[in-house]
């Protein structure tokens, strides 16, 4: 018997109908790149999540490069962000030539640390202890906090450190759409959000996507001008450089579709982590996820922590023999990646990101998954 991972052929079941019906509507009047359904799109996920604009583009990672674009990053700036992330998140800053500086995650949420972060800006003015990358002359630009397996980050105290050394914040919500922060929903929790559309996420499509948020009306026509090779008002007269970041019409059909039961969906997720909690918190040496007051994380990942890495090795192998898979999220942090090997940073730099990458796992999460299969799971776990 082999568990998947992901089971969006069930999902498909629920709203084949709705999907095909969808695409080929686009298939009838023929506009596959910039047609109606991505402004139904946009303003269907800008109402959701409560901001007053939203851009759909081509993917997680574009989301992140054009908001950045938005936001004037350029050489010489520094953006401080996670090292326990996917490696889109600080590729997208080094992309442009500004420098990614890592700083150190919460134990508990896997999230930035905002006290970190606020010793981190304050050693690049030259007041602090943090580690810094080797590289000399950066200027403080703008953080990217990310809200990691789901659950969005502390941005109240993320938003105070941004305010307070006079840095923008985007929001890396790529895992996080459908989360919600002290009643705002992930998306609206930084001057630009952004989210992707992979087809792995809680909303995802049946390629690549993603979207830009935001409330400035400034920053969605950058947006938008990048989005297209920077396209001023005449077409054939472009005012910067961009990227061809559009999303096309069958993948915002597809997503228009799926986002029909997103919010049922979202739901179900919070039962399913719910009930590896109750099935799986008493495990000895296992520690389950963990939601603070006032958040809802969406559990694009369910990821306990085993006690040490020979110990995960031991889960790991169990489930593998019992059909389980059991990816691993993340196994090397961004710092100490060969990408990133010029900043010299070294092991011991990031400690708490270091330690959950030895231990961390995750297991199988849907909205559909079976309590049967929850319970098989978890009995293999105490088994090992």
């Amino acid at each position: 018997m082999n568990i998947p991972f992901i089971d969006l052929k069930k999902q498909f079941s629920l709203i084949e109908k709705q999907v095909r019906a969808n695409m080929d509507a686009v298939l009838e009047h023929g506009a596959y790149v910039m047609g109606p359904e991505i402004t139904e799109l946009e303003k269907r996920l800008a109402d959701y999540c409560g901001v007053k604009h939203a851009l759909g583009c081509s993917s997680g990672t574009d989301a992140l490069i054009l908001a950045l674009m938005a936001l004037d990053v350029k050489p010489g700036d520094a953006v401080f962000t996670t090292p326990f992330t996917f490696f889109a998140t600080a590729e997208a800053i080094a992309l442009l030539g500004a420098t990614p500086v890592f700083v150190d995650i919460d134990p508990v949420t896997f999230n930035i640390d905002p006290e970190k972060l606020d010793e981190a800006i304050k050693t690049m003015k030259g007041e602090g202890s943090h580690v810094l990358p080797k590289v000399e002359g950066l200027t403080p630009k703008g953080i990217i906090s990310v809200d990691i397996f789901g659950l969005p980050a502390d941005f109240d105290a993320i938003n105070a450190v941004a305010e307070k050394h006079g840095l923008f914040l985007v929001e890396d919500a790529a895992q996080g759409f459908g989360g919600v922060y002290k009643d705002k929903k992930a998306g609206a929790l930084g001057k630009i959000g952004c989210t992707s559309f992979f087809p792995a996420k809680p909303l995802g499509c049946y390629g690549d996507g993603g979207m830009c948020f935001t409330d400035s009306d400034e920053l969605l026509e950058r947006l938008r001008s990048h989005r297209v090779h920077g396209q001023g008002p005449d077409k054939y007269d472009n005012i910067a450089l961009g990227i061809n970041g559009r999303i096309d019409s069958l993948q915002a059909a597809i997503l228009l579709a799926k986002f029909d039961i997103f919010p049922k969906e979202a739901e179900l997720r919070d039962e399913v982590a719910g009930r590896y909690n109750e099935l799986m918190g008493d495990i000895e040496g296992l520690t389950v996820p963990t939601t603070p007051e006032g958040y809802r994380s969406v559990w694009a990942q369910y990821c306990p922590l085993a006690t040490d890495s020979a110990h995960r090795t031991r889960i790991q192998d169990a489930l593998k023999e019992a059909g389980v898979p059991s990816p691993i999220y993340y196994p090397i942090p961004m710092h100490l990646q060969t990408a990133f090997k010029d900043l010299g940073y070294k092991t011991g730099d990031m400690p708490i990101s270091e330690n959950a990458a030895e231990r961390i796992f995750a297991l199988p999460m849907y909205p559909y998954i079976e309590k049967a299969t929850q319970e098989m799971i978890a009995g293999v776990i105490k088994k090992a």
